[in-house]
């Protein structure tokens, strides 16, 4: 598959609900690093992920990938992302937010995804309390620590 084919059919199967299409494009012991609900591996995980954790305080998404780079083995694209939240607190309000996506390419499959968003704005347009925006923040900086590009700068 080529990279833009993989990124359109990844963006359409979260856009139509599709958890069983979104988990084939990755590799069977494939893990999706979600900056919200954390790390989801293999197919049965990865396919529940959109069907149910996207979809419980969410619909209508819309994903685009934009100024794909790869080199077969690595994809990188930046990305907007927007959905109607279904928190109370949202108001049933369209909310979004733009990220670089990180792929690991094994196979023409994705085995391994990681993101990097900016999110702050999204919690604002969502109406949550600031210490709940800082208590997100504060666990997505410490995950983002965690990673060993990071730790090297760290040290």
């Amino acid at each position: 598959m080529d990279i833009s084919a993989l990124l359109k059919s990844f963006c359409s199967a979260v856009e139509r609900r599709d958890g069983k299409g979104f988990a084939s494009l990755f590799t069977e012991d494939g893990v999706y690093h979600d900056v919200f609900y954390g790390d989801f591996k293999g197919h049965a995980r990865i396919a529940e992920m959109i069907d149910d954790w996207f979809y419980r305080t969410a619909e209508e998404f819309r994903w685009e990938m934009h100024r794909p780079v790869s080199d077969g083995k690595m994809l990188y694209a930046y990305y907007t992302f927007s959905y109607v939240s279904k928190l109370p607190e949202a108001a049933g309000r369209r909310v979004g937010f733009e990220g670089c996506s990180m792929m690991t390419l094994r196979d023409g499959k994705i085995a391994d995804y990681r993101e990097v968003a900016n999110v702050g704005p999204a919690f604002i347009e969502l109406g949550f309390a600031p210490e709940r925006t800082a208590k997100i923040l504060a666990k997505e900086g410490a995950h983002l620590k965690k990673q060993p590009e990071w730790k090297r700068h760290l040290a």
